[in-house]
C-alpha cells in the first residue's frame, strides 16, 4: 500500500509540522561541539552552540587528536592503533600482495575466536592500470579483465592476521553491506558493458560473499535482481526481507532503492544464488513534504528533523538494456540526491548517507545523513553538514561517506572530503568528536593531499574499531577507552 501525499499530509498536520515523526533515533549536528534542534529547544532561545560545552557533562568524544610519530593515524590521547594490511607490504595466504584501494568493509564473528573482515577494493578498468590489482584465484573469478573484488582478513585471537582473495574480476567495488546471515554483499560502482574499458562481462552488479565458507563463492554470480548500475551500499530489513541500496552517480543525480523479494522466498546462506535474474520488484522512492509536496531532489531540506514521506515507484527495465536506470524516470515521477553513499542499518531502519551536493543539486551542502524508517515509510535528515569553506583546516567535518551505528551510541562515520580526513562520531542528541585524522601524506610537502577513510565498522564485541586509509591501502584496527557517549 502506497503513502499517498494526502495520507502523509493528514498524518503529518496530527503530529506536527513535519517534525514530530522523528520518532525515537535522535537528530544529529553537523560540526564539532555543535548542537542540533532538540538541544537548541532544551536550552532556550538564547543558546548559542558553543554553550554545550559549558554545561554539566557536556563533554562528548574523547579529547583532542595527537599527532602520530609514525605519520599515518592521529589519536585521542589512551588509544592506539596497529596495521593488519597494507597493499603492497602485507601478503595473502598465496604469497601475492595485498592489494589497494580499501574501500567498504564489514566485520563478523569466525570461528575460535577470530574475527573475519570482508574488505572491497576498489579498482576500476582493466588489471594493467593497478599494481596491485585482486589476484586472479581460480574459481573465484567473474571477469578475468576486471581488475576489483574483495579479500578475506582473519584476525586471530593472538593477533596473528592471514587474507585470502573472497571475490575476484569485479570492477570497482566500493562499499556494500552486511547480511542477517553472516554474509557481505559487495557492490559494483561501475556499470561497464563487455566491450567497454576492456571488460569481457557487463558490470554494475551485487555480489555475494561468504566469509566463512571458501567453497560458497566458488563461480561467482551477479545478482541482478538488485539491478544494474553504479552501486555503492546495500543493507538488509531483517524483520521484512527488503533491500535498500544507494546509487552513487549524477546527470541526473542517484536514486537509493528498495528491492521487495519475490513472495514465499526464505533468506540464508546461498539463497540468492536460487534467485531468477528478474526475481522480487525493484523500486526508486518519490518523496513528499508535510504539505504533500512532492520533493524532487533531498538536497531541499535545510534543517536538521525534516521528515518526509515515501512512495515507492517500479524501475521499468533494472538491468538497463538500453537505458540507464535512473535516466528510465520522467521529471516528477523520483525523488534524487547527489553522492548516495554509504548506508547502515540500525535503530529498525536504514541509515543513508548523501556526501555532498553541488551545482548538479538544487541546494548545496557537504554532507547529509538520512534514516529511513520502514514502518512510518518516512525519510528524517538527521545529519546536515554546510559547505565547508576550508578542507585544508583542521576542525570541521565534510564529505562523510561509509557509516557505522556505534555500539556506543550514535553513528560512526568515515569522511571523503577535500582536505583533511576524519573519522568521526556523532551522538544521539546531536553534537559531533574527532575520533582519528590519516596523518598519511600521499601527496607533497607543497600540496599535501591526505586519502579518504572508507570501511568503518566495529569488531562484533565492539572492543575494536576498524577502518580503512584508501590510498595506498591500509586496514587499522583501533582500540582504547570506549565509552557511551552522552546525550548531554
Amino acid at each position: 500500500m502506497s503513502l499517498t501525499r494526502r495520507d502523509f499530509a493528514r498524518r503529518s498536520a496530527i503530529t506536527g509540522a513535519g517534525v514530530a515523526l522523528v520518532g525515537s533515533v535522535g537528530a544529529f549536528a553537523t560540526a564539532p561541539g555543535a548542537l542540533a534542534a532538540q538541544d537548541a529547544e532544551t536550552m532556550g532561545d538564547d543558546a548559542e552552540a558553543g554553550d554545550a560545552a559549558e554545561r554539566p557533562g557536556g563533554g562528548v568524544g574523547y579529547g583532542p587528536l595527537l599527532p602520530d610519530p609514525e605519520g599515518i593515524l592521529a589519536l585521542p590521547a589512551g588509544f592506539s592503533y596497529r596495521v593488519l594490511t597494507y597493499s603492497g607490504k602485507t601478503k595473502l595466504e598465496s604469497g601475492e600482495t595485498t592489494p589497494s584501494n580499501h574501500d567498504g568493509t564489514a566485520a563478523f564473528p569466525g570461528p575460535r575466536g577470530t574475527t573475519l573482515l570482508v574488505n572491497n577494493h576498489e579498482l576500476k578498468g582493466p588489471r594493467a592500470n593497478w599494481d596491485h590489482p585482486v589476484p586472479l584465484t581460480k574459481g573465484l573469478v567473474y571477469d578475468p579483465a576486471a581488475s576489483g573484488g574483495c579479500t578475506v582478513v582473519e584476525v586471530r585471537p593472538g593477533g596473528q592476521v592471514a587474507e585470502w582473495v573472497g571475490i575476484a574480476g569485479t570492477s570497482t567495488n566500493c562499499a556494500g553491506g552486511s547480511t542477517p546471515w553472516g554474509t557481505w554483499l559487495t557492490c559494483e560502482e561501475n556499470s561497464d558493458r563487455a566491450g567497454q574499458n576492456g571488460m569481457t562481462k557487463d558490470h554494475g552488479y551485487v555480489f555475494e560473499v561468504d566469509p566463512r565458507d571458501r567453497r560458497a563463492n566458488r563461480n561467482p554470480k551477479p545478482l541482478k535482481f538488485f539491478g544494474r548500475y553504479d552501486h555503492e551500499a546495500v543493507v538488509i530489513d531483517p524483520k521484512r526481507g527488503h533491500a535498500y541500496l544507494t546509487e552513487d552517480d549524477d546527470e541526473p543525480n542517484g536514486l537509493f532503492f528498495r528491492w521487495v523479494p519475490p513472495k514465499g522466498f526464505t533468506y540464508g546462506r546461498g539463497k540468492f544464488r536460487t534467485l531468477a535474474d528478474d526475481a522480487g520488484v525493484l523500486q526508486a522512492p518519490k518523496c513528499y513534504d508535510s504539505g504533500g509536496r512532492y520533493v524532487d531532489d533531498l538536497s531541499r531540506a535545510t534543517k536538521i528533523g525534516t521528515v518526509y514521506g515515501v512512495d515507492w515507484v517500479d524501475v521499468p527495465d533494472r538491468d538497463a538494456k538500453t537505458v540507464a536506470v535512473r535516466k528510465q524516470f520522467d521529471e516528477g515521477e523520483v525523488t534524487r540526491a547527489r553522492k548516495l553513499e554509504g548506508m547502515w542499518w540500525g535503530d529498525g531502519g536504514a541509515y543513508i548517507v548523501s556526501s555532498y551536493a553541488r551545482d548538479e543539486s538544487p541546494v548545496q551542502h557537504d554532507g547529509q545523513v538520512w534514516f529511513y524508517d520502514p514502518k512510518r515509510r518516512t525519510l528524517t535528515l538527521k545529519v546536515l553538514l554546510g559547505v565547508n569553506p576550508d578542507p585544508s583546516e583542521d576542525g570541521a567535518f565534510d564529505g562523510p561517506d561509509n557509516i557505522t551505528v556505534s555500539p556506543y551510541g550514535g553513528i560512526v562515520l568515515a569522511e571523503d572530503g577535500e582536505g583533511i580526513s576524519h573519522l568521526f562520531g556523532a551522538t544521539d542528541s546531536g553534537r559531533t568528536y574527532p575520533i582519528a585524522r590519516n596523518d598519511l601524506n600521499v601527496g607533497t610537502e607543497e600540496e599535501p593531499e591526505y586519502s579518504e577513510f572508507a570501511g568503518v565498522t566495529f569488531s562484533p564485541d565492539g572492543k575494536t574499531l576498524y577502518a580503512n586509509i584508501q590510498k595506498p591501502g591500509i586496514l587499522l584496527a583501533i582500540t582504547g577507552p570506549w565509552k557511551r557517549q552522552k546525550r548531554g
